[in-house]
């Protein structure tokens, strides 16, 4: 399989080294634009763009109006990234179809985590059948969890929370989006259910229990400690 071509639109070179390697080394292929305007022309002559990072206060062309270009011809996952963190210049990201939106400064890990969940999510990468993240390993196709080499038996909620965590690391996830991809729309039960679950996987999962980080009054957090 070719390696997915994303686009990082950014004026600062030494940006768009940092977001380039930290995707190159997981898999992707990275084409690079200093402003708006040579973005553009990369845009019309690679048909197979899958996602583009985009800077919004750039020379010639900022990120609004390339934003604006790539929308007249694309639905193509667009991330942006400022160094301002307006509320309305995030509501103005979201209304022109900005599908994330990232302020500076960011872990480029974290930026690589999202690039990969937008593209599950979009089903431009395939879902693997095996996950890790330090020392856990999914087998979705056999539903089965080991840590560091030794299986552990979850429940099948606490197997499919704890895949969409690994699926989503470094990801604030309120409890209703984990309700909404967990439990599906058409559970009307109490949010509270997810504390609960939380609490048994994290016993389940021993000293990597850590990993699930609680964000007080909105839901929880994937996070592999360095």
């Amino acid at each position: 399989m070719d390696k997915l071509k994303i686009l990082v639109v950014d004026d600062e070179s030494r940006m768009r080294k940092l977001v380039r390697d930290f995707l190159e080394r997981e898999g992707y292929a990275v084409l690079e634009a200093g402003d708006g305007m040579e973005a553009m022309d990369i845009f019309y002559e690679e048909k197979d763009i899958a996602l583009i990072i985009l800077d919004v206060m750039m020379p010639h062309m900022d990120g609004w109006q390339t934003c604006r270009e790539i929308r007249k011809e694309s639905k193509v996952p667009i991330i942006m990234l400022t160094a301002r963190s307006e509320e309305r210049d995030e509501l103005q990201g979201f209304e022109l179809g900005v599908d994330e939106y990232i302020s500076k400064p960011f872990s480029p890990k974290i930026l690589v985590a999202r690039v990969t969940a937008i593209l599950r999510r979009t089903n431009a990468l395939a879902s693997d059948d095996l996950l890790h993240a330090d020392g856990i390993e999914i087998d979705q196709a056999a539903h089965m969890v080991k840590i560091d080499g030794k299986p552990i038996e979850l429940s099948y909620k606490e197997f499919e929370l704890l895949t969409y965590f690994v699926e989503n690391q470094g990801i604030a996830l309120s409890r209703e989006k984990i309700l909404n991809n967990v439990w599906n729309y058409d559970y009307f039960g109490d949010a509270r259910t997810i504390d609960t679950h939380v609490k048994k996987l994290r016993s389940k999962l021993g000293d990597k229990g850590d990993y699930i980080k609680t964000i007080w009054g909105m839901g929880y957090k994937f996070e592999v400690q360095s």
